[in-house]
């Protein structure tokens, strides 16, 4: 754990002498008449039950105590986005079981608490999707059809509230590097900007280490967060990522997720931002 925040530290220290390097920018679409609010309220609406919560970890629906490692990070996150201009950011990990879909759910219900934003979490881990297991509904069409143009964003995306919109998966992907790479996918998202008009928009990506998902994706995206487990991912492959990120987006930072702190009043350290 020890030599995990020291590597952090090290790496914050050196992205600070670093800030000289030219930002990754995205390729943004041009500005629609999108309907925004008025058509979120058109789609069906989910809760999440307390005991579900519970048990998958979902600490930031209430906003109590639990929830301010979360809330911690949704007002590092939009301060950062917003000095930028950012809205879309894509949530990945090293490796599986880091907890990657279990932070970018409840960052983005921790967002969604702040009543002037409108947020969006998009299940892009199109191999191993999990964040409807996490919500507890299962669309009847999926995230990648959305891709395909095979289903509208309608058929499934659902509301969490008045603000939150989830776009989760029923089944994986045959071809996810292939569709996440192409044309297509571009164009969908930037037609799912326009039309709703989102503040920001969250992508649970596939981990790193495991696909090339993700390498032609993030080009699609303004910045990341990396999620580590601390008492499982190498420094080696914190290292490693964080180097392969920041040749294709921005580096948000990286979050060591699954800390063990005495009082356990602490689940969530930060490690490293921009």
């Amino acid at each position: 754990m020890e030599k995990l925040e020291a590597a952090l530290a090290k790496a914050r220290e050196m992205r600070r002498s670093a800030l000289g390097a030219p930002e990754v920018v995205r390729e943004k679409a041009a500005p629609g008449s999108g309907q925004g609010a008025g058509i979120w309220t058109s789609l069906p609406e989910v809760q999440l039950s307390p005991m579900k919560a519970l048990r998958n970890r979902i600490t930031a629906l209430a906003g109590n105590k639990d929830a301010t490692p979360y809330d911690m990070l949704r007002s590092r996150t939009i301060r950062l986005m917003k000095e930028k201009g950012w809205t879309r950011l894509a949530v990945t990990s090293p490796g599986a079981a880091c907890g990657k879909t279990t932070v970018a759910l409840n960052l983005a219900l921790s967002l969604s608490r702040q009543k002037d934003l409108k947020v969006m979490l998009v299940d892009l881990d199109l191999r191993r999707p999990s964040l409807h297991r996490a919500v507890g509904h299962t669309p009847a069409r999926s995230m990648h059809e959305v891709l395909e143009g095979a289903a509208g964003f309608e058929d499934v995306a659902v509301r969490m509230g008045a603000n939150l919109i989830l776009a989760m998966n029923a089944a994986p992907s045959r071809h996810p590097a292939e569709l996440l790479q192409s044309a297509a996918t571009r164009e969908a998202l930037d037609s799912i900007e326009r039309r709703w008009q989102p503040d920001i928009m969250l992508f649970d990506m596939s981990p790193m280490l495991a696909s090339d998902d993700n390498v032609g994706f993030l080009g699609n995206v303004d910045c990341a967060l990396l999620i580590a487990a601390a008492e499982s991912t190498t420094l080696s492959n914190i290292d490693l990522c964080e180097k392969e990120l920041a040749q294709l987006t921005n580096v948000l930072g990286v979050v060591l997720n699954k800390c063990r702190y005495p009082d356990d009043s602490v689940g969530y350290a930060y490690g490293s931002y921009a």
